[in-house]
């Protein structure tokens, strides 16, 4: 009796053991979030109601959390208050440039807003984005072409765009299928393509009607990415003109997507739902 007490005791200690490992190894590590700062505001846009658009639909497929600087002046020349200050990116993973204000060219207000990029700080840029800080040099090459990776001086009229993804391997498109959007803008590669630090990710097509009755179908890149300077990672996509767009679930993938790989974190820890 007493040897089959002693037996069944070291089966209840071993039994308890693992249990007890169990509860001294150390929790998970929660994922951090993605500190992401949207600069957004100026002309021709819905930028009141897209900044909402925008980060809380893209907080619902990736674990970002967000910094909005809105600026409601609705010309082409006024700066982002954002930018006023010297180390105004400070603490961010990111910067979503969604801004438009085509005539603030300023070479030293442009210099600034790009110096965080040189240093390695990953962007995004949207839409009207692309068409901002149009200084010395342009429409051929500028600064803030170098930082975006395709030269961009105008757009068609709002008409669908038929989207198709060139590079159906890159992590940014894979899996993501084409589609056609509602009334978007077309907006024009001025170079013809990317530059060469530049790789399309997908292209646009437009049928368009011309003043004398005959119809035109644009061709166009609409979404690439760029490593500028040679080492930061700048996603962007020229389409995002109205809000039936920019909340589109298609399109809400895309720039989720090419965000997280911005900042080299497009994984399951990063990147909440599934399409």
């Amino acid at each position: 009796m007493l040897r089959w007490r002693s037996v069944a005791f070291l089966f209840s200690v071993a039994a308890v053991l693992p249990l007890l490992a169990a509860d001294e190894r150390p929790a998970p590590k929660e994922t951090k979030p993605i500190r992401a700062l949207l600069v957004v505001g100026g002309c021709c846009h819905d930028y009141a109601k897209q900044k909402d658009i925008l980060t809380q639909g893209i907080s619902k497929k990736a674990n970002v959390v967000w910094t909005i600087a809105y600026d409601p002046d609705k010309g082409t020349k006024h700066l982002n208050p954002v930018y006023e200050k010297p180390d105004w990116a400070k603490n961010y993973d990111v910067v979503v440039h969604d801004e438009c204000c085509a005539d603030v060219k300023d070479e030293a207000l442009i210099e600034r807003i790009l110096e965080p990029h040189r240093q390695g700080l990953p962007g995004v840029v949207l839409h009207c984005g692309m068409h901002c800080y149009r200084s010395k040099g342009y429409p051929r090459a500028t600064p803030w072409f170098e930082f975006t990776g395709l030269p961009s001086t105008g757009h068609g009229p709002q008409a669908p765009i038929a989207i198709s993804f060139v590079d159906k391997d890159s992590p940014i498109t894979m899996g993501l299928t084409d589609w056609t959007t509602g009334k978007e803008e077309l907006y024009n590669n001025a170079a013809g393509k990317v530059l060469d630090t530049a790789h399309p990710l997908a292209r646009g097509k437009q049928t368009v009607t011309t003043k004398d009755g005959k119809e035109r179908t644009d061709d166009a890149v609409v979404a690439w990415t760029n490593m500028y300077k040679g080492k930061t990672r700048v996603f962007a996509t020229t389409v995002g003109h109205n809000n039936a767009t920019v909340g589109d679930d298609r399109y809400l993938d895309l720039v989720a997507r090419g965000l997280l790989w911005s900042v080299d974190k497009l994984d399951a820890a990063h990147l909440k739902a599934s399409r």
